[in-house]
């Protein structure tokens, strides 16, 4: 966990710590006394790492919770961020999609055999399915 509780402070400091202690509302003090590791008392509890998360500009996020993650063998990958539809369009979508998946599968199946240039067929439909079904539900959340 050095690694990772090093970067978060680097990166604490790096994003002004007086500036992001003001943004978050906390003192620079207990920010700063909590994010370094040298610190006896050092230690930062869910709350206020999430707010430090939440007011870090987005490049700074991404390199304290790659550090976290790779401490456990896991890597940090950006979400892409699509636009919202209307559920309606989003609906059609993701129907579309299952009935391209539909197509694919059959047409594998004809002969009694699925080649690989089929299964990767099948794969980049269920791809596009996976796509419209997080576009779906992203129009669930905000209808």
């Amino acid at each position: 966990m050095e690694h990772f509780e090093r970067t978060l402070h680097r990166e604490v400091k790096a994003d002004g710590g007086t500036a992001l202690a003001k943004r978050m509302g906390v003192n620079e003090t207990r920010l700063l006394d909590c994010a370094n590791p040298n610190r006896e008392a050092h230690r930062m509890n869910l709350e206020m790492f999430g707010q430090v998360l939440t007011h870090l500009s987005s490049e700074s996020r991404a390199i304290v919770l790659s550090a976290l993650l790779e401490e456990f063998g896991y890597s940090l990958v950006a979400k892409e961020v699509k636009e919202v539809k209307a559920l309606p369009s989003a609906l059609a979508l993701v129907g579309k999609e299952f009935a391209d998946l539909t197509v694919a599968v059959h047409n594998a199946l004809g002969d009694g055999h699925v080649t690989q240039i089929e299964k990767a067929a099948i794969c980049k439909e269920i791809a596009h399915v996976r796509r419209e079904i997080d576009a779906i539900e992203a129009s669930v959340r905000v209808a």
